[in-house]
């Protein structure tokens, strides 16, 4: 009898004359999670809908307006015009003027990254250090992208005029006889371009210096001063562990640039006076904006506007697709 209850898996535990009742054991698949109750619903409902409100009337909507209005010859009038279908889109595609304003977009892009990224990294480096009045360079450094930029558009404008402050200073230190003689910063169609990078990188670098600094918050000390311990010089524990670590701000910030950068209008617009000399400092959001206001082409600028759409959400994706794949991929497992 004792050996049949054991074949079978019962339990058999005699107190006081008394079998124990079998334990059973409760099955892997009986275990399920737990669902969402109404009082759940309505806590996420109270929480996400008003900024699902809010998101769609103010982006998906106008997107959807957008992608539909450029489907006609819209002029701002009541009336939409007639029907084009993709003639707007393929008008774009063609137009001279916006492939040169997307060229100047992807040199911005890449300047941006390419003289931005490394300056301002070097002097976070340099500021991390242990100096005197460092919070008072941090607050100086970051004043520029704090600063409006019609203020810093104006300035900068009256800097590099023909007859601006600089050439004034180069007549004095006898480098050019008059001010007609000297460089037309802005209105050279080689140096605009360049002028007007020049301008970005002194107001954006700024973020960069306070976002690496933030990040270089997070760094171990124990790893820095072990690596001290055995040896290592300033340079090898900045380029061994410092940047290392700091890839994540590092990705941000260039996402970021990339973005801005490929959106640009309101500083180009103030310091060239609308893309000037001859559309070379033209960028996309300035042709959108110049052929709705002026030409009152909206049908024509809605598929512009479109397009520079499609361009950032792509850049976008393919950036966090390929270079923030890792950093999300930590995230998503730090959340679970």
């Amino acid at each position: 009898m004792m050996a049949s209850r054991e074949a079978s898996g019962g339990s058999t535990d005699i107190v006081g004359g008394a079998q124990a009742p079998p334990t059973m054991s409760r099955p892997a698949s009986a275990v399920t999670t737990p669902r969402r109750t109404p009082r759940r619903w309505r806590e996420i409902a109270v929480f996400v809908g008003p900024a699902l409100v809010v998101f769609s009337a103010f982006v998906i909507v106008p997107v959807v307006l957008a992608g539909y209005v450029s489907f006609f010859t819209w002029d701002g009038g009541g009336d939409l015009g007639s029907f084009v279908g993709l003639d707007n889109y393929i008008k774009v595609l063609q137009d001279t003027v916006f492939i040169g304003a997307m060229k100047n977009n992807a040199f911005v892009v890449v300047m941006s990254l390419l003289l931005q990224g490394p300056v301002a990294l070097a002097i976070a480096l340099l500021m991390n250090r242990k100096l005197r009045f460092r919070a008072g360079f941090r607050a100086m450094i970051f004043v520029p992208y704090v600063l409006s930029e019609v203020v810093a558009g104006a300035m900068w404008r009256l800097i590099f005029d023909q007859r601006g402050i600089l050439n004034s200073l180069m007549v004095q230190w006898g480098i050019f006889d008059t001010p007609q003689d000297a460089i037309g910063w802005l209105s050279s169609t080689t140096l605009a371009m360049w002028t007007v990078v020049f301008v970005l990188t002194w107001k954006y670098m700024g973020l960069a210096i306070i976002l690496f600094l933030a990040g270089l918050q997070g760094v171990p000390e124990d790893l820095v001063e072990a690596a001290q311990i055995d040896g290592a010089s300033w340079w090898q524990v900045q380029r061994r562990i410092t940047i290392p670590l700091l890839g994540p701000t590092i990705r941000v910030w260039m996402f970021l640039s990339i973005i801005g950068s490929i959106q640009l209008f309101d500083m180009a617009r103030l310091l060239t006076n609308n893309g000037a000399p001859f559309d070379t400092t033209f960028t996309m959001a300035m042709f959108v904006i110049d052929r709705a206001v002026t030409n009152r082409q909206y049908g024509y600028a809605t598929a512009a506007a479109v397009v520079l759409f499609v361009i950032s959400m792509a850049a976008a994706l393919v950036f966090m697709r390929f270079v923030m794949r890792r950093d999300n991929e930590t995230v998503g497992k730090g959340a679970v």
